[in-house]
């Protein structure tokens, strides 16, 4: 049976700064639908990741809501939290909060610090960035490549909330959308980056155990809950180390075609494909869920077998 994958329309940055399943559509301060909260009373244990009191949170169905009641508990704006780290305080890419959370996990919030403005001369087509956002309008810098052009300039730093190019400020932008923004800059050209960086403390370790983080807790720990744009949170057990394996697999073929990670956006992609039985359904299944995005013919022909090792 011939592949036919359908054509994706081409995405618009001001369209796409609102996509994903209705999810914020203004990050500035705009309405957004309240969701109903988790059946089940979940607390979790939370810091500023530079250095605070212990508080607690409870009763939130996504990442909106959760940065609420984290800035309420610390009097700040919400709009001062830049993303959030799971067991430690410390800029950890690896520790990103995403969709999920585990009823053991301690949340650390980085907020806000120093601004800084970088000029870059793109000598190369390719800067050697990786971008995620926050899920609430803040892209920022995931990774850095190893001799790239961006690792030579010193004061760019992982973790760096990226608030402007050019001059243009991108708050509520998706982080595929900035990695468009950037690859599409052209070469030999210098280009000014507004930056800024979460607030550090030295050498900080949590100030209670992470471990006793939910009260009233349920099962056995190895459940997560589940953040969604849409509908209410949900308790979940832990995804299996196959399934774990292979949407991983499937966000560095995220990386590799498009410049982006998104550990979230490669878990949709799995959850489209697993009950497809051929590619061309998977194709299909993608463009109705993630039409927006234009992704490659190839690289739907390589997260199908991904999908299919799986299985």
């Amino acid at each position: 049976m011939p592949l036919r994958l359908r054509r994706k329309k081409k995405f618009n940055t001001k369209e796409t700064s609102r996509l994903v399943e209705g999810e914020q559509t203004n990050a500035a301060g705009g309405s957004l639908p309240r969701l109903p909260a988790p059946t089940c009373r979940l607390v979790f244990h939370t810091q500023l990741a530079h250095g605070s009191a212990t508080g607690r949170v409870e009763n939130f169905s996504s990442i909106q809501e959760l940065y609420a009641k984290i800035a309420s508990v610390f009097e700040i704006s919400p709009s001062e939290i830049l993303y959030c780290t799971l067991n430690t305080p410390k800029v950890d890419m690896g520790k990103l909060l995403g969709a999920q959370i585990g009823l053991e996990d301690f949340i650390f919030a980085h907020v806000k610090g120093i601004k800084k403005e970088v000029n870059v001369y793109k000598s190369e087509d390719s800067l050697g960035l990786t971008i995620t956002d926050n899920g609430a309008g803040y892209a920022f810098i995931k990774r850095i490549k190893d001799g790239s052009i961006v690792d030579s300039v010193k004061t760019i730093c992982v973790g760096d909330h990226i608030e402007a190019i050019n001059g243009e400020t991108i708050l509520g932008w998706r982080h595929f959308d900035v990695a468009k923004k950037l690859k599409e800059l052209k070469k030999e050209e210098l280009f000014t980056l507004k930056l800024i960086e979460p607030k550090k403390a030295f050498d900080m370790e949590p100030r209670s155990e992470a471990g006793k983080s939910s009260t009233g807790r349920i099962g056995t720990g190895r459940e997560t809950l589940r953040l969604r744009s849409k509908g209410p949170a949900t308790v979940e057990e832990v995804p299996s180390e196959t399934k774990t394996k292979a949407i991983g697999k499937v966000d560095d073929l995220l990386e590799l075609y498009m410049g982006i990670r998104d550990i979230d956006l490669a878990t949709t992609m799995f959850e489209a494909g697993k009950d497809k039985g051929n590619p061309d359904e998977f194709a299909v299944a993608l463009d109705e869920t993630l039409g927006d995005f234009a992704f490659p013919d190839e690289f739907v022909f390589d997260v199908w077998g991904v999908i299919g090792d799986a299985k």
